[in-house]
């Protein structure tokens, strides 16, 4: 397998993607050695004492994973609940950072909001711990900050749904809440943390104005800390917006060489 990867190691769900490319091809050890995987990397942003970067990984020209690479050390010095740089937001406070990415990866998404909520928020008794969110968003960061409640039109086109063809299966909206540069919340009613389990890690939808804007990995300060690696399949609609590359899983890895947390949407896969 030949690698170039900008010291960003092909391990976890990556190297699993491309085990699974070759044998579903049929392929023999040689022909496996000329699979290409390429990482780029966005800009790293401050987080704690650490940082963050989004990333692509590209195989043979394709992408196959996108996601935010968090230092450990990221996990330490966040700020609390009466810093300063936060914004309050429905009653609880979240601090928020922007991640680029790289240029040309021919994915829908156009930026990450990486939010981390040291109280955690609403619903009280299940989302309420510290905990991160990672918006993938597939509408431009400008296009996101225009989501304000000055607009007048800011509830009707929170209450303004996507085509039910487009919203993946079993996701419910349960109220029309807007949040102001991020847009409302769409929740699988089956998850564990709506059953009784508590939250540890899930995964939600974003829609704005009759459009889906964003899928959100949401995980636990206290999950990450554990290391766990986990592979999550999401459920898919019936068809999406425009032709593009979009996920089947959603996943959590930790590589201790580089003791990086990798967040990631992955399993991409080409849809007309």
């Amino acid at each position: 397998m030949r690698r170039n990867d900008n010291h960003f190691p092909i391990r976890g769900t990556t190297a699993l993607l491309a085990m699974l490319a070759v044998a579903t091809a049929g392929c023999a050890s040689s022909e496996a050695d000329e699979i290409d995987v390429r990482t780029t990397f966005g800009e790293p942003v401050a987080i704690g004492n650490g940082s963050a970067r989004a990333y692509v990984t590209m195989m043979d020209g394709a992408p196959v994973e996108i996601g935010v690479a968090l230092q450990e050390a990221a996990l330490n010095g966040l700020p609390g609940h009466h810093d300063a740089g936060g914004a309050m937001v429905h009653g609880h406070m979240t601090f928020d950072r922007v991640l680029s990415l790289p240029d040309g990866h021919g994915t829908p998404y156009r930026h990450v909001l990486l939010n981390w909520n040291p109280g955690g928020h609403e619903p009280p008794g299940i989302y309420d711990m510290p905990h991160f969110d990672f918006h993938f968003y597939t509408i431009s960061n400008e296009a996101r900050l225009s989501i304000d409640e000055s607009d007048p039109a800011f509830q009707q086109k929170a209450e303004r749904e996507p085509p039910a063809e487009l919203v993946p299966a079993g996701y419910i909206l349960p109220e029309p809440l807007g949040f102001p540069r991020m847009g409302v919340h769409w929740v699988d009613p089956k998850s564990p943390e709506l059953n009784g389990e508590v939250f540890s890690h899930t995964f939600i939808y974003g829609s704005w104005d009759g459009e889906l804007i964003f899928g959100e990995p949401m995980l636990t300060k206290a999950f990450l800390e554990s290391k766990q690696d986990v592979l999550v399949e999401l459920p898919q609609p019936e068809r999406h917006p425009s032709a593009g590359y979009y996920p089947t899983h959603y996943s959590m890895t930790w590589d201790d060489e580089s003791k990086e947390y990798r967040i990631a949407l992955t399993g991409l896969v080409k849809r007309d």
